[in-house]
């Protein structure tokens, strides 16, 4: 059975940035129902005891199109889910240090390269959608976006995530209303680098 991740803050633990009521809509209405969704369909596929990377990794074994479907969506929608709302936080781990902070330098320049080109690709998502960075298992990273619940994994990149940003309008409007770009610069004050490093790591294990 797939379970939502347990958050690490109180509903308002991220204010000013996030609103207690967006993460009391985001994560216990919209998360929620994705993980749901997600349970049925999969106990249907017979797929309920697999890993959700290897799951969205292998989209193309489950022979039932509609189940198909809606475990892409649905799968995704709690994979990417998951991924979001565990690398936020208020403790203002605010820049990526280690080997994590080396690989960005070697690939991007800076952090302040790497902000501005996940920055460029959260505003570039038309409509709902999400940015991505994303390693993989030789420690090479990849930034990219990806409509609606879709992620590198299920797109069959080779990658994985280790940071999500949101650009769904359910994660920011309320707050925000139309200004994405908002949203996406004040994300970045919350985002903790130690977590997403966490995942750099154990994806290149």
């Amino acid at each position: 059975m797939f379970e939502q991740v347990k958050l690490s803050y109180e509903t308002n633990g991220l204010e000013p940035q996030i609103d207690a009521l967006t993460i009391e809509t985001h994560y216990g209405k919209h998360h929620a129902l994705y993980t749901k969704n997600l349970n049925d369909a999969a106990e249907k596929a017979g797929v309920a005891d697999m890993d959700i990377e290897k799951l969205l990794g292998s989209l193309d074994t489950i022979s039932d199109e509609g189940l198909r479907k809606a475990i892409r969506n649905n799968g995704g929608g709690f994979y990417n889910h998951n991924l979001y709302f565990s690398t936020l936080s208020a403790e203002g781990n605010t820049k990526p240090e280690g080997e994590l902070a080396a690989k960005i330098d070697e690939k991007f320049g800076s952090y302040d390269a790497l902000k501005d080109e996940l920055t460029k690709l959260a505003l570039g998502q038309f409509g709902s959608g999400w940015a991505w960075l994303s390693a993989n298992s030789a420690g090479d990273l990849m930034v990219s976006n990806s409509p609606n619940q879709d992620n590198p994994i299920s797109e069959g990149t080779g990658f994985i995530p280790i940071l999500a940003i949101d650009v769904w309008e359910h994660a920011y409007y309320l707050n925000y209303k139309n200004l994405r770009a908002d949203y996406v610069a004040k994300l970045f004050e919350i985002i903790d680098w130690k977590l997403v490093g966490a995942n750099y790591d154990r994806v290149k294990a």
